[in-house]
């Protein structure tokens, strides 16, 4: 990865999409609340989803970047969205689309490339995050009461231990966000979109 490219891109990405997880003002990149406000999805969850995607390790921390693929179980992130779209190109040519992941919340091309009109548009950070939305949405609708099973569903649909710990990953995500844990319902989407997971009951 191009570090001076990265430097270049970081400020004017940082503030609409890119939030360092440890930051400790806390302030939501206004993308992800755009995104969240218009398919009712708690933007801290999407937030978290991309993070936990795309993450890369840059001078102001670990962030969410859109330049990401991942093939196959690896991946690979790029300094800018032409590299990122010529090294997919050639990965197409090895690889079936159900085994790439793109994009800022790496939406897989085989089960939802249908959501962009183009491999070039997948890596759209706005577009790739509506696409995650409207599956996490879809999970949340198909199972309601609880956002974390819905971000286990983006990630494993089927469930099972991949699902799983994809959903302790984001609950770990989410305790150094906001230093609590963190889930929301319906009536707070429309009103503040703040989330607060309902504690579990004691026996």
């Amino acid at each position: 990865m191009a570090r001076s490219v990265l430097l270049i891109l970081l400020p004017i990405i940082t503030g609409y999409l890119l939030l360092p997880i440890a930051s400790a003002a806390y302030s939501l990149p206004t993308g992800y609340r755009q995104v969240a406000m218009i398919y009712g999805v708690p933007p801290e969850l999407l937030y978290v989803v991309a993070l936990n995607e795309s993450s890369a390790l840059l001078t102001a921390g670990r962030l969410p970047w859109p330049w990401t693929i991942n093939v196959a179980g690896k991946g690979y992130h790029y300094a800018t969205r032409l590299e990122a779209w010529s090294a997919l190109n050639n990965f197409l040519k090895s690889h079936p689309r159900k085994r790439i992941d793109v994009g800022i919340s790496q939406i897989n091309l085989g089960w939802n490339g249908h959501h962009f009109n183009s491999t070039w548009d997948a890596f759209d950070p706005y577009l790739n995050l509506k696409a995650a939305a409207v599956i996490l949405r879809a999970c949340y609708s198909r199972n309601p009461g609880s956002w974390l099973n819905a971000a286990g569903c983006f990630h494993r649909p089927a469930g099972g231990l991949a699902s799983k710990s994809y959903k302790t990953r984001v609950n770990n995500n989410l305790i150094i966000l906001y230093a609590g844990h963190l889930e929301v319902s319906d009536a707070s989407i429309k009103h503040g979109y703040s989330w607060i997971e309902p504690k579990r009951k004691e026996r």
